[in-house]
């Protein structure tokens, strides 16, 4: 799965969740979101900023749904985790046994779990709550462009 694929299987009550938090916390990445959004839909960034969260959220939400945007997607989810969500990113690598600092993996490539390593991490992982971000984070994860790992991809594509 690639990063516009993750927006593209987000519900769009969990977008408007994650594009509410990204407002508040890294509102850089924001703007440049809904910029993007206006570009797809031909129109121009204050026109976004008039519409209903729940409107801009979904705009934002199709405009990175698509291949084009993929950087963007990557970026924004990166972000989401790096900045919103640190606690859960921590958690994750921890889970998954990657040496990080502060979220940042310490390998640029990491190498993959075995699969029954990895199979149980996820379980375990997916078992600790029942946060929607817990698998938005595990594709956001996955979809990065050096973590090449198809084990984890078809643990997580069924959900």
């Amino acid at each position: 799965m690639r990063a516009y694929q993750v927006f593209a299987a987000m519900e769009p009550k969990h977008a408007e969740g994650v594009l509410a938090t990204l407002a508040e916390k890294a509102p850089g990445v924001t703007a440049q979101a809904v910029a993007i959004a206006a570009a797809t839909m031909n129109s121009r960034p204050q026109y976004m900023k008039k519409l209903t969260a729940e409107k801009r959220a979904a705009a934002v939400r199709r405009a990175l749904a698509r291949v084009k945007a993929n950087d963007m997607a990557e970026e924004v989810l990166a972000v989401y985790f790096l900045e919103c969500r640190k606690e859960l990113l921590a958690e994750w690598l921890g889970v998954i046994g990657l040496e990080h600092e502060d979220g940042i993996l310490q390998d640029d490539a990491p190498e993959a779990p075995s699969a029954k390593e990895l199979k149980a991490a996820v379980e375990k992982f997916q078992s600790a709550s029942d946060d929607a971000d817990r698998l938005l984070l595990m594709r956001a994860f996955a979809s990065q462009s050096s973590i090449d790992w198809p084990e984890l991809d078809g643990l997580i594509a069924g959900d």
